[in-house]
């Protein structure tokens, strides 16, 4: 079935991936590099990230609760620490290839994020939170785990995104940066790209969708 509509991820795909600004966290501190990505992969469905990208728990909860698991692993970081690490930068090249899917296809974006910050990609300031706001209203649907109680990869909130675009999920592709949110979609039947570069990506969706960007 040809394809019809382009579904994104939003950190790691049109932004910048949030891993980098943990890197340089972490570089600058003396932890080991990937220590706090490794602590999210900890009891990765009931842990304190998934809690709080759920919205079970708060942002106050959060410090703590990321604290106890983090110092568990052998580095004690404050949940608060790391809040302020995840709005990237807006990838432009991305941005025009969003543009250039929105006059062919539907697109829509399928986010896991938490209530902090400013808007939906938890921009840190109101500059950036304006800019990122005029490419957030591309789409024609955001869902945002924050707001609906499900994340990535939890399948319903995939099954949401084709209910929101009203098409079959083999009609749909799917880029992100996590291979562990990609594999439910590709299980529905979805194309899947895993951005690996910015390159990669654009390269990988031109070549399912048929447009040379």
């Amino acid at each position: 079935m040809a394809i019809a509509a382009v579904l994104w991820d939003f950190g790691g795909v049109i932004t910048t991936s949030p891993f980098e600004a943990f890197n340089r966290f972490e570089q600058e501190r003396g932890i080991p590099i990937d220590f706090i990505r490794g602590v999210n992969t900890i009891n990765p469905t009931t842990n304190a990230w998934a809690q709080f990208e759920s919205n079970q728990i708060s942002l106050a909860e959060f410090d703590r609760a990321f604290e106890r698991e983090s110092r568990a692993a052998g580095y004690s970081i404050a949940g608060g620490d790391i809040v302020p690490l995840l709005g990237g930068e807006l990838r432009p090249r991305m941005v025009e290839v969003l543009k250039r899917c929105k006059a062919s296809f539907k697109v829509g974006c399928i986010t896991n994020n938490v209530q902090a910050g400013q808007g939906p990609t938890m921009a840190d300031s109101a500059s950036r939170a304006a800019a990122i706001a005029e490419v957030m209203a591309l789409f024609e649907f955001v869902i945002e785990s924050s707001k609906i109680g499900i994340r990535k990869p939890n399948p319903k909130i995939y099954e949401l995104a084709c209910e929101q675009i009203g098409m079959a999920p083999s009609e749909a592709v799917y880029l992100d940066d996590l291979g562990i949110n990609l594999k439910p979609a590709r299980a529905l039947g979805m194309q899947t790209i895993k951005v690996v570069t910015e390159a990669q990506a654009i390269d990988d969706l031109a070549r399912i969708v048929g447009i040379d960007f």
